[in-house]
């Protein structure tokens, strides 16, 4: 794993928006007041992800618990913000990945995930054995960095990475394909009522390269989320994994398209 390309090198400014999720930073977020008050990303009805509505809201989370890969995961929510709140396609996948540990072989890859809200994602793919990147807009990686620090530290074979990516920006440079490679890209629910549907599906494009797979879960909500579709399916060779009716979630799986 040492000259993986999916480990950052720590020359250039590509590693410039990465932070390793360390015991130093997850004493600082337990030392918070959870009442604090704090710019928060809370959306309009039409929600950019990279938008932040100047407006001073009062943070107050709870916690909900959660089993995946014979460990007990505890997730910090709010309703303040669709990045902190737990959706059914993350659930969905993270049963996924753990009843198909031989399908999707986690042990040893890198992982990054794309709009990792709360972390659950990232916590059950780095139990799995992955090296895991979990990337979000700034103003969701205090409590993502929280909830991965609090459910990993001592329980994986590698310290996970929080890292910033705002869909569709600044891509070649931040994460440059040279460098940043990926075996595994995860995506939950990142599909819903925004206006960054092309943003999101070029930073698919970007990370899912030959010899990447990229895994999406999804809810289908509203007739932009089947477009949105239908553009996903025509831009990747796609394998529907999985689907559970009761959620209107399906799993895809894409690779590049030669």
């Amino acid at each position: 794993m040492d000259n993986y390309l999916g480990k950052p090198k720590t020359e250039g400014r590509a590693f410039i928006n990465v932070c390793l999720v360390t015991r130093k930073e997850d004493a600082r977020c337990e030392e918070e007041d959870v009442n604090e008050q704090e710019e928060d990303g809370y959306p309009s009805e039409r929600v950019m992800p990279w938008e932040v509505v100047e407006k001073k809201k009062i943070w107050e989370p709870s916690c909900e618990t959660f089993s995946f890969a014979g460990q007990e995961i505890n997730i910090k929510t709010s309703l303040d913000s669709f990045g902190a709140l737990i959706w059914p396609g993350a659930l969905a996948l993270c049963q996924y990945l753990e009843n198909n540990c031989e399908q999707i072989d986690l042990m040893d890859k890198a992982v990054l995930e794309i709009g990792a809200g709360t972390g659950l994602v990232s916590i059950v793919a780095c139990l799995l054995g992955a090296w895991v990147t979990a990337t979000d807009l700034p103003n969701i990686l205090g409590n993502l960095t929280y909830n991965i620090s609090r459910n990993t530290r001592g329980r994986c074979r590698y310290t996970p990475q929080v890292a910033t990516l705002a869909w569709g920006h600044d891509l070649k440079c931040a994460f440059p394909s040279s460098i940043f490679r990926y075996d595994y890209v995860l995506a939950a629910d990142v599909v819903y009522h925004h206006d960054c549907l092309d943003e999101l599906l070029v930073t698919m494009e970007h990370f899912c390269r030959p010899g990447t797979t990229l895994i999406w879960s999804n809810k289908v909500r509203f007739e932009s989320d089947r477009k949105f579709t239908e553009r996903f399916k025509n831009a990747f060779d796609i394998t529907v994994l999985a689907e559970i009716p009761q959620e209107q979630v399906k799993i895809y799986k894409a690779t590049f398209r030669m």
